[in-house]
């Protein structure tokens, strides 16, 4: 599961690759994603740093998508964020987690860690953003080809 930031972050950035060359103001994204403002502007700190967009301050400001949507992966977006999960720390967030010292979701972790992060590793921003579009067209009332996102084939 991903955190509550990672998923902000995500359909925050999805948002702004809709209209890529756009440059969008915090408020505005936060409007569509349904995100609390406050906590959408530090996330879009974390993603500036990272360098997937830029800020600017002022008249004509706002945050601009500086990576292409389909190079940026869920997994990075996660790692951006410090998501325990990517991390691999442990699930429950315990401060020693091992085969030794398991928690109560250690043995179902391991067996499904890699699969989960396949998926991460797999999904990008513009699957993200194609999904949201799709999800914009049904509610508007257009008829639309279903958009899938890829799922990766469970490891041996």
């Amino acid at each position: 599961m991903l955190t509550q930031g990672v998923g902000y972050a995500c359909q925050a950035l999805a948002v702004i690759a809709l209209d890529k060359k756009k440059t969008h103001l915090v408020k505005d994204i936060a409007t569509e994603a349904g995100i609390p403002a406050p906590y959408l502007a530090k996330i879009i700190q974390q993603l500036a740093k990272r360098g997937f967009v830029s800020t600017r301050r002022g008249v004509g400001g706002g945050v601009t998508l500086m990576v292409e949507p389909a190079s940026i992966t869920l997994f990075e977006v996660c790692d951006a964020l410090d998501d325990p999960i990517v991390q691999k720390r442990c699930m429950l967030g315990t401060e020693e987690c091992s085969d030794d010292r398991a928690c109560p979701c250690h043995v179902f972790w391991v067996s499904h860690r890699g699969e989960y992060h396949d998926f991460l590793h797999s999904t990008t921003i513009a699957d993200m953003a194609a999904f949201e579009s799709t999800q914009k067209a049904r509610a508007n009332g257009e008829k639309i080809q279903q958009v899938n996102i890829r799922i990766p084939k469970p490891r041996p």
